[in-house]
Formats: structure tokens, C-alpha cells, sequence
């Protein structure tokens, strides 16, 4: 059985001028660092304890959301894959009293912006305040195809997608009327009657998952924080997202004192040398996948990596999934993924990414490592 593993690292913020500064390269692309590396915490990922079937009930979940506070974790996450994202949360927020929730990601485009108002501001109360709203667009294929939605300019809708969640939270907080009139989403009906009221634990906060450039800065203008797609680079993240998300704070007046940046985090590593060959194996096979994805070529492009897209797209059409991962040599493997035994995990993810990001969502699959080994690692983190 595969384990898939993320957690995610906290960095405190202790200045403003020198949370971030802005250089220019020989190329003139923008780099960021930040001044100095902050102390961490860590998060664990709440749907890696789920078994694929749920017919054993709540106690899963009841285990792994009070496993988590009990070490120290400071949050909780789940993803949309084969199950629903929210419903973990309901149960976790029964079960636990500190730890943050948070969905990373939720399937924004499969839903309206009043569906996804009323869960996360309810899940933000269930929560007494823990809640993390992340969305993603997912691509469009799943969501024409899978979800029966519609889909068009993507960046341009979840930025629409967001203002609208805002305007229904706002008008439940302080009774304002609800007009809100976009060019997706319409939003002026709201009764008494189907009004929660005003909430003492506040709006949850909002993160977008993000790839491109439009969709980066979308999240700097509206959101609180971004999601980096695992499919990430250390150098696509420095050159593309990160100036990216700059002009969206610009656009905003805001600063990055206020905005968290979740970094991507592919991990290879294993108790003993076959674990981290299975998991080697099982990130490429992740890269691939990812990879043949034509939205994500851009990412190939910055590396020259760009033809290997043409070929793995072909390939997944043909349904040739385990083959595709040959095609991932070890420069590649590489350069998306933190590679190495469990105690050398934190070094390399300080070294890469200590000095650009808030968060850190690690992505391990296949390494059948046991809890302990995670929370060495993660101990490890927190040493610096």
C-alpha cells in the first residue's frame, strides 16, 4: 500500500522590511529572499490517515486529527481526491481544541461561491476560528468532464470566485445587502431567513492553489495565502510565482507580512534503500503524471525540459501511466523533489526553500515510512 504523506511548515514573520527583498538576476527576472530563516511549525495532512474505503466509520479520523495535536502538529489539512474534503473536518474540529484545519485543496469550479461560503463559514465556527479555506480549479477536462461545470478563464474566474464568497461573508457580518454582480457569478438574493448572522470567530481565511503566473497573482490580490502546486520548482518559484504573487499584494496595497506562501514540496525517502527506490519510483511516476498536463508545460520550459511534455501527454493518452515515470531521470527527479535519507529531508527543504517560503506541504508517496519517521523529520524541521 502506498503511504502518501504531506505536512506543512510554518515560518514566523518578524520583520516587514525585511520579510522578503527583491533582486534582479543577469536575466532580470525577479528573486526573492527573506532575510533571515524563521523558526517553523509544522502541520500534518489529515487525509493521509484515511483508508480508501470509509466504512470503518469516524475513529480514523478521530485517531489521526487527535495524533496530530497531541505531537505538537500545528495544523490539519485534506485533499480532494476519492473523498469529500470537508466532511473530515466537522469530526477533527469535534475532536481536537488547538489545531488548525484547512483544505488543501478543495475543487473550487466544482461549486459555487454561495456552496463554498456557507461550508467554510460554518466549518470556521464548528472550528471556534481553525479554518483555512484552500481552493484549486483543478484543470478543465475534470471539470467539464467529471464535474459537469463550466469553465473559462480560469484566473479570471477564481478571482471573481473569491471577491463573491467575500461579498456573502460580509453581508452575514455586519447585515450590508448582498449585490454582488460579476461576469460569472451573480449573487443579490439574501433573505433573513437564509442568513447565519454575524460570527465572533471572524471569515476563514482563503488560500488558491497556483501554477501559472495570472492565477499567482490572483492569489497576491485576493487571497491570504497561496498554495504552490507540487509540480514546483525551486527555480520556477523564485522567477515565476513569487514576482507573480508580488504584483497581486501591489495591485492590493498589501504586503507580504500578511500573506502566507505554501512552498511545493515533492519528498523522496525511506527507512532503508528498497523504501527509498519504491519511493523514488512513486514521485516520478508523479512527476510524469503532472508533467503531461499541457497547463503545467511552462514549468518544463524554464528547465528546457519542455519536449518530455509532447511525449508524456501521448502516453497518458494511451494510458501508459507506469511507463511514463522512466521518462523522470535523476536530474529531474531531482529538481522537483528534496531527495535523500529521512535525516538529510530537513537540511535539503531548509536549504531549497527556507528563505522563500512560509509553508512547506511535503509530497511523499510509496516510502511506507512509519509515522516516527515524519515526526523526526519534522523534529528536525523545528531544530532549524
Amino acid at each position: 500500500m502506498q503511504l502518501i504523506v504531506y505536512f506543512l511548515v510554518f515560518c514566523h514573520k518578524k520583520s516587514l522590511e525585511e520579510h522578503y527583498s527583491a533582486k534582479i538576476n543577469k536575466t532580470s527576472k525577479f528573486l526573492f529572499h527573506r532575510a533571515t530563516v524563521m523558526s517553523m511549525k509544522i502541520d500534518g495532512g489529515l487525509g493521509a490517515a484515511f483508508p480508501t474505503s470509509l466504512e470503518g466509520g469516524f475513529q480514523p479520523i478521530i485517531d489521526s486529527a487527535k495524533q496530530l495535536e497531541a505531537k505538537g502538529y500545528s495544523g490539519a489539512w485534506t485533499a480532494e481526491t476519492s473523498h469529500d474534503p470537508f466532511f473530515p473536518h466537522m469530526i477533527a474540529a469535534e475532536h481536537t481544541e488547538k489545531i488548525e484545519l484547512g483544505t488543501s485543496i478543495a475543487v473550487a469550479f466544482a461549486r459555487n461561491p454561495m456552496i463554498l461560503a456557507n461550508i467554510g463559514y460554518d466549518l470556521q465556527n464548528y472550528s471556534k476560528g481553525r479554518f483555512i479555506l484552500g481552493l484549486g480549479t483543478q484543470i478543465k477536462p475534470h471539470i467539464t468532464k467529471r464535474f459537469s461545470m463550466e469553465w473559462s478563464k480560469p484566473a479570471a474566474r477564481m478571482r471573481e470566485m473569491v471577491a463573491a464568497i467575500k461579498a456573502i461573508w460580509d453581508s452575514w457580518q455586519d447585515g450590508s445587502r448582498l449585490d454582488f454582480r460579476g461576469d460569472f457569478y451573480t449573487h443579490t438574493l439574501m433573505s433573513p431567513f437564509f442568513n447565519p448572522g454575524p460570527s465572533s470567530y471572524g471569515n476563514p481565511k482563503i488560500f488558491i492553489s497556483a501554477v501559472g503566473p495570472l492565477m499567482s497573482e490572483v492569489a497576491g490580490e485576493v487571497c491570504d495565502g497561496i498554495i504552490c502546486h507540487a509540480f514546483s520548482t525551486e527555480r520556477y518559484l523564485k522567477e515565476v510565482t513569487l514576482p507573480a504573487v508580488q504584483r497581486g499584494l501591489d495591485k492590493s496595497g498589501r504586503s507580504l507580512d500578511s500573506f502566507e506562501i505554501v512552498g511545493p514540496g515533492f519528498v523522496v525517502t525511506g527507512n532503508n534503500e528498497e523504501s527509498i527506490k519504491n519511493s523514488s519510483t512513486a514521485i516520478r511516476q508523479q512527476i510524469a503524471f503532472y508533467a503531461s498536463t499541457p497547463a503545467y508545460r511552462p514549468v518544463l520550459d524554464l528547465h528546457g525540459w519542455g519536449d518530455a511534455q509532447d511525449e508524456l501527454n501521448r502516453m497518458s493518452k494511451e494510458g501508459a501511466w507506469q511507463e511514463m515515470g522512466t521518462l523522470i531521470d535523476d536530474e529531474m527527479l531531482e529538481t522537483f523533489a528534496v531527495v535523500g535519507e529521512p535525516g538529510e529531508i530537513a537540511s535539503g527543504v531548509i536549504e531549497r526553500y527556507g528563505s522563500d517560503v512560509d509553508r512547506m506541504a511535503f509530497y511523499s508517496l510509496g516510502s511506507n515510512g512509519d509515522s516516527s519517521m515524519w515526526d523526526q523529520i519534522a523534529s528536525d524541521l523545528l531544530a532549524g
